[in-house]
């Protein structure tokens, strides 16, 4: 590829997107009170000098405070998998909240058990609780795991996503060893103390470092995501299940990114046997929830355990975990939004927008790949698709990214700005898709000239 030219292109866009966002850069410049200009810091990861700021959002779309309408595939990073305020989510939210009130009085409501009846249906495990956010999720998940089997470390696949979760910021350094992940801010101790890591897909790497004896989780999605979809191969995820038994490890499943496999995510399309699910974000239906399920077995050797206090001070929870309005939301959003039926739509689309970009990508023979989770499709800068984590984070182009994400942004398309992901949601249309295919060829053609 020209570099010069993709520069070029890039300086363009840039100066395009500067050009009809006054009002948004205007109000990043005054943002002096917030760390970093936004409210969470990770807002900054976008193309361009400065974010968009959201005016409203509905379904599959999103509108900016300069006025312009986006086809939204990004959708919160999986948090909108639903789509933007659902209006079933959204009436049962103001009836708690307006109506019924209570939305944090730290008692039960009876929405609770019909929630983890319906996670257990999807996701077979039998046991839940809840939190407010898939981070917490796995956090708690770890601590059980190290409180029933009496052992400190937890194994993660390098570049795997499980929030800010600190045992799992662990990569395969250059020498093989495992090395706390490039960037990682604030860490209360070196990570090698509390963690292992295996690159997904390497068994035999997983099976040495298992077979030190210390391990009492295997923390994993699946397939990874948040470094770009790495799909898992034929035979590994069964091979990740005969280990941690034969080694006596729990393995946990990390579904807060593959729950875009389906109505129970990996778990239930590959027929998975995970000790352990978390989950969050979309369960929601962008009210923040998450969940953590375990087997009855599992539930059991816990709670038989006197000395663990599940209940005060030792509890694994939160004082606004399993309120009464994060319960509402995700009964609403399972039982009326990301149901089945919604989820072979979001399939189909996913096929259609997979083949859309794959069509682009052989039309000008780039060596780039295409992978697809359910309703989670992404483009990648190398073919093959990369197979483990350190492969995905190789092929990143930082540029190529920012020129792609800008002109499809100035063009009225978000997609995730971390990497190259479009999710569907229950609202997004074949001609949202088609659009998407449109562009991405003319931003193609002018790319390669």
């Amino acid at each position: 590829m020209d570099r010069t030219r993709l520069q070029h292109l890039l300086a363009r866009e840039s100066a395009e997107a500067d050009r009809r966002n006054p009002r948004s850069k205007a109000a990043y410049a005054r943002s002096e009170h917030l760390f970093g200009r936004v409210p969470m810091t990770w807002m900054n990861k976008t193309a361009g000098a400065f974010p968009r700021y959201l005016d409203t959002a509905r379904g599959a779309r999103v509108t900016d405070i300069d006025g312009h309408e986006y086809i939204d595939f990004c959708l919160g990073d999986t948090g909108a998998m639903a789509g933007h305020s659902p209006a079933v989510v959204a009436e049962a939210v103001r009836h708690r909240f307006a109506e019924l009130g209570g939305a944090t009085a730290m008692l039960p409501t009876e929405d609770a058990e019909w929630v983890g009846a319906e996670l257990t249906r999807r996701f077979g495990l039998t046991r839940w609780s809840f939190s407010l956010t898939a981070t917490d999720a796995n956090r708690w998940a770890i601590r059980l795991a190290r409180a029933v089997t009496g052992r400190s470390k937890i194994l993660v696949n390098g570049y795997s996503y499980h929030g800010s979760v600190d045992e799992s910021l662990i990569v395969v350094g250059p020498d093989g060893l495992g090395a706390a992940r490039p960037g990682n801010v604030g860490a209360p101790c070196d990570v090698t103390l509390t963690s292992r890591v295996a690159e997904f897909n390497d068994l035999e790497r997983l099976e040495r470092e298992l077979a030190h004896g210390d391990v009492a989780a295997v923390l994993m999605e699946p397939a990874l995501t948040n470094i770009g979809i790495v799909l898992p191969e034929p035979g590994y995820l069964a091979g990740v299940r005969a280990l941690t038994r034969q080694y006596g490890t729990l393995l946990i499943n990390d579904e807060t990114h593959t729950f875009s496999a389906g109505p129970g995510g990996c778990t239930a399309a590959w027929d998975l046997e995970p000790d352990v699910l978390t989950i969050g974000k979309a369960i929601g239906g962008g009210i923040p929830a998450g969940a953590y399920g375990l087997s009855a077995d599992l539930a059991d050797r816990l709670l038989s355990r006197a000395d663990l206090d599940l209940v005060d001070m030792g509890g694994v929870g939160g004082t606004l975990a399993g309120n009464a309005l994060s319960v509402a939301a995700m009964r609403a959003t399972l039982e009326h939004v990301l149901t089945d039926d919604a989820f072979t739509h979001m399939s189909k689309l996913s096929e259609r927008f997979e083949a859309g970009v794959r069509a682009g990508i052989a039309a000008h023979g780039l060596p780039w790949s295409v992978s697809r989770l359910g309703a989670r499709t992404e483009y990648r800068f190398a073919d093959p698709a990369p197979r483990t984590g350190a492969e995905s984070a190789a092929v990143g182009d930082t540029e190529l990214e920012d020129f792609l994400h800008l002109y499809l942004a100035n063009r009225g398309i978000l997609l995730t700005p971390f990497h190259n992901m479009a999710l569907m949601c229950p609202d997004t249309t074949e001609q949202d898709v088609d659009t998407h295919t449109g562009l991405f060829a003319a931003a193609l053609a002018e790319l390669v000239g």
